[in-house]
């Protein structure tokens, strides 16, 4: 069986270490951080960050107008890229990250009305350009579909750690380019779909902004780990990105989490008798989370519940 070439090195070791601790804080406060909200606010940014790689501007507020229905001004290619991603992502959850069929699938959804050939692999040889030219000539379009089915199977086998695993098959699915447009983009979202099967709050883990931000040293690792023949350097950048995008979805989320207390809090005083679902219909988070703060703020002695849960009143305490 085909083995892409890399390797385990320390630096590989302690940024997954550092993941999986970060993961962990994420799952044990899940109810509160992966909210409704954070997973739109996560899925704009990662639409915008893929497209933006690609040289398309339309940025975070006309994607949001254009998942909202609303017309907005750009060019009917950039409107179409545009939808077409939205369409794709919205697909995220479905898709079988071992599957060859499905990826096929999401390059056929992301390309419609862009590409004629969406959904199939190229049937003519391509170079990929960089600064000083070309600087990656792809292997030759009739060696295309059994590179793609051999990189499926070592996906189906591998036994290597999911991020590692997905960051490999981001390198490899670059270096065989099986597709004449969009490999940039698909090889970003199934990176993510390998994410989301291993933990599932990457679904609001916009790693693809990330990589936006360091669009530059993201072509030099696949350029560098081209030439040392192997994946490595790419492996540890993604490792890297993967770990800023957590640390800041974390970040944002704690942030929220203060902000949905003090809303919890000042809902209450309006109206003690106030339920669990208004007060989450009115923050737009699900119940299980409103039911974790209140939960919190009870345990901090900053909230008693007077009565039974039905008939009953909240009583704000007073810390002074």
């Amino acid at each position: 069986m085909y083995k892409p070439p890399y390797k385990i090195t320390s630096k590989m070791i302690n940024l997954i270490s550092k993941i999986t601790e970060e993961m962990t804080k994420i799952e044990i406060e899940e109810a509160n951080i992966i909210t409704p909200k954070l997973r739109k606010i996560s899925r704009i940014k990662t639409l915008a960050g893929t497209l933006e790689i690609e040289g398309n501007f339309l940025g975070e507020e006309k994607i949001t107008a254009i998942l909202e229905g609303k017309k907005v001004l750009g060019t009917l290619q950039e409107i179409t890229e545009a939808e077409g991603a939205i369409k794709a992502y919205k697909e995220f959850e479905n898709y079988d990250y071992k599957n060859l069929q499905d990826l096929l699938k999401a390059h056929k959804i992301l390309m419609k009305g862009i590409l004629k050939t969406a959904g199939n692999f190229r049937t003519v040889n391509v170079g990929v350009g960089g600064k000083s030219g070309v600087t990656h000539v792809a292997p030759p379009s009739d060696r295309v579909p059994m590179l793609m089915s051999e990189l499926f199977e070592w996906l189906k086998n591998t036994d290597e750690h999911p991020l590692v695993t997905s960051s490999v098959f981001h390198y490899e699915f670059e270096f065989i380019h099986p597709f004449s447009d969009g490999n940039g983009r698909i090889g970003r979202l199934w990176q993510s779909v390998i994410l989301y099967s291993w933990k599932k709050a990457f679904v609001a883990i916009p790693t693809e902004s990330i990589i936006r931000d360091y669009q530059e040293k993201y072509y030099e690792v696949l350029e560098l780990s081209g030439n040392v023949g192997e994946s490595t350097p790419f492996v540890e950048f993604m490792l890297e990105v993967i770990l800023k995008s957590i640390e800041s979805s974390v970040k944002s989320s704690v942030k929220s989490s203060v902000n949905t207390e003090d809303k919890i809090m000042e809902l209450i005083k309006q109206n003690p008798k106030i339920t669990i679902a208004k007060i989450a219909e009115a923050l737009s988070i699900s119940t299980r989370a409103v039911e974790k703060q209140l939960a919190k703020l009870k345990d901090e002695n900053k909230l008693q519940r007077i009565g039974s849960a039905r008939k009953g009143a909240w009583r704000v305490i007073d810390a002074r």
